[in-house]
């Protein structure tokens, strides 16, 4: 197994997405405490967004009803930390593509598909279950997504730094492909 290499950006992006990824995935659990009516924390010091109240919209050119978005902090096309949660449904996959720089991902919800390399061969996708970690390296080709007849879209928190400076291999093809 290699030696595991964390740095002071790594941590910094981790603890980002580990509080994300920390506060949804008590959605859906019977036992969840309830909110407490009385005394709510101080915005300015601790700010909470319950799952069901973050606002998943289009990203880009993407295909309807393929992937929706939700940037949690910063901006995934200026330079600095951002956080978004991308929501794949069923039936899609990205085309082989980069980024400049490294993205942590948590699995959230439902079951992600993920591989690497040039080539698009989604039937040899690998499963990520909920709270499983994938880290993208900066500049490697990879896809992944939800294969068709899965019964419900995955949701992935995603780290990184900013801008992401998404690239396609095959820029004359799809970005996302109907599988």
């Amino acid at each position: 197994m290699g030696q595991l290499q964390v740095d002071r950006r790594s941590l910094l992006l981790g603890s980002l997405l580990m509080a994300a990824v920390a506060g949804c995935g008590a959605q859906g659990r019977a036992n969840a405490a309830p909110a407490h009516p009385l005394a709510p924390p101080d915005p300015s010091e601790t700010f909470v967004l319950p799952y069901e109240e973050i606002t998943f919209e289009d990203w880009g050119n993407l295909p309807p009803h393929s992937g929706e978005l939700a940037t949690l902090y910063g901006d995934l096309n200026k330079p600095g930390p951002y956080l978004v949660m991308m929501k794949w449904n069923p039936g899609w996959f990205s085309a082989p593509h980069t980024y400049a720089t490294d993205r942590i991902c948590v699995v959230v919800f439902g079951t992600w598909w993920v591989n690497s390399g040039n080539d698009f061969l989604p039937q040899d996708a690998v499963p990520v279950g909920p709270g499983g970690y994938v880290k993208r390296a900066a500049r490697t080709p990879h896809y992944d997504g939800v294969p068709q007849g899965q019964n419900d879209p995955a949701v992935i928190a995603i780290s990184g730094l900013g801008p992401v400076d998404i690239q396609l291999v095959d820029p004359g093809k799809p970005s996302w492909r109907q599988v």
